[in-house]
């Protein structure tokens, strides 16, 4: 049973919100995620040091103003010992060129006493004079021969780290589809950034070999392994077919075709599993309110034979990417959220809509308690919770896996946390077109 409602539907007041999240229902998409939001009341907050907001800080800091500032204090360090020994050397160079009192005239030993002690202070005071001017000179220079010293260090880092940004741009541009023919092929000299850009082609081509090998495996498998699945299909359906056929042969072929239908819809999973870890091949404006009408007027049926309430509040949000396998993504989270569910009484929640600048679907079903530390794992191949690992009926464990691959692939992101009363919220946010 489905229950839609209209896009155009009024928002629901935020006392509305908080009595839905408490029942344990998920909010709109014209809010934010249930887990979203300030920390609990009483939460203590988490305490800073000095030094981990300095290293916050210098971990923002590129590598080319790391490498601008290192040369700029290697530079000041350099020239205040400079100018330490320079301040040294004044007095040391006046104290030598100042003649001693002694080769003067002799004086009588009255006036003599009086005569080296204003001889003395004048030396002292052409010493401290030359100093000082000296020192206040110095630092100026200082000052603007550190201002050049970091454009200087700039414009230096900048030539150096040029192949590496070179090699990050190729980088960026690399694809599934360029991977072929496009190599960071960088010029110069033999040093170390060179060596490093070949290896990194020598690994392109060897992920290139690699790519080759998953795309005719795949090819390969879809052929070899649906002809003999179809054939053994054939054959038992002519057999269920034949009047004459008894019923303990009926009752194995009955069994033999629903172990037939899960493994192929185990190799179709796989198949699209592979296909949807691959880069996209179709690009196009996608609306997610379309898509989830599809996906969930396809599996009314199967709600509607399980006792599962399926609840649409859609809104419209479009996307760029694969419409097949975007349905497929939001098919397979209906479909999870119909299969772990409560018999005769469960309830689905799909909701799509643009909350705070993202596109989101959200998905959400009551069902038994899923531990907070299973739900990461469920998004692997072949994972299921405990109590269905026996339970090969519902499914192969591939469904959520495809939902992840198939997020990744269109440059978003899943997300799934345990929901209060038992079941599962699961939240996709996309890039919108």
């Amino acid at each position: 049973m489905i229950s839609p409602h209209s896009e155009r539907g009024e928002r629901r007041a935020p006392q509305a919100v908080t009595a839905a999240r408490r029942a344990g229902t998920p909010p709109p998409p014209s809010g934010p995620p249930a887990w979203d939001g300030p920390p609990p009341v009483g939460a203590s907050p988490v305490q800073v040091s000095p030094l981990d907001r300095v290293k916050r800080v210098t971990d923002r800091v590129s590598i080319r103003w790391r490498l601008t500032l290192t040369y700029g204090a290697l530079f000041f360090v350099a020239g205040a010992l400079l100018l330490f020994v320079m301040y040294m050397m004044v007095a040391w160079a006046i104290d030598a060129a100042w003649p001693p009192a002694s080769d003067f005239v002799d004086y009588p030993e009255e006036d003599a006493w009086k005569f080296r002690r204003w001889w003395e202070a004048h030396r002292y005071t052409a010493i401290v004079v030359a100093r000082d001017h000296m020192l206040t000179r110095s630092l100026l220079a200082l000052v603007g021969l550190g201002i050049l010293a970091l454009i200087i260090g700039y414009v230096v880092a900048d030539r150096a780290l040029k192949p590496i940004q070179q090699m990050t741009t190729t980088a960026r541009t690399l694809s599934d589809s360029t991977l072929a023919h496009e190599r960071i092929d960088l010029k110069g000299p033999n040093d170390e950034l060179k060596e490093l850009a070949d290896t990194f082609d020598a690994m392109l081509t060897r992920l290139n070999v690699a790519f080759d090998a998953q795309r005719r495996f795949v090819a390969n498998a879809s052929h070899e392994l649906r002809t003999p699945l179809t054939i053994n299909r054939t054959v038992l359906e002519i057999a269920l077919g034949d009047p004459e056929a008894s019923a303990d042969l009926k009752t194995l072929g009955r069994t033999l075709l629903e172990v037939n239908a899960r493994n192929e819809r185990l190799i179709e999973g796989l198949l699209l599993l592979a296909r949807s870890e691959r880069e996209l091949s179709v690009r196009k404006p996608v609306d997610v309110k379309e898509v989830a009408e599809t996906a969930v007027e396809q599996l009314a049926p199967r709600a509607e034979e399980a006792g599962v309430t399926v609840v649409a509040e859609l809104r419209s949000a479009e996307t760029v990417g694969d419409p097949v396998l975007l349905e497929r993504c939001v098919a397979n989270l209906v479909e999870n959220a119909i299969k772990h569910n409560l018999p005769e009484s469960g309830k689905v929640w799909v909701r799509t809509g643009m909350v705070e600048g993202a596109l989101v679907v959200q998905v959400a079903n009551t069902g038994p308690h899923v531990p907070a530390y299973e739900v990461n794992s469920l998004f692997e191949p072949f994972r299921r919770l405990n109590a269905d690992r026996v339970d090969s009926a519902k499914g192969a464990g591939l469904g959520l896996s495809i939902v992840r691959a198939v997020v990744r692939a269109h440059g978003g992101n899943v997300a799934a946390v345990p929901r209060d009363g038992g079941g599962l919220v699961v939240t996709v946010r996309l890039q919108p077109r």
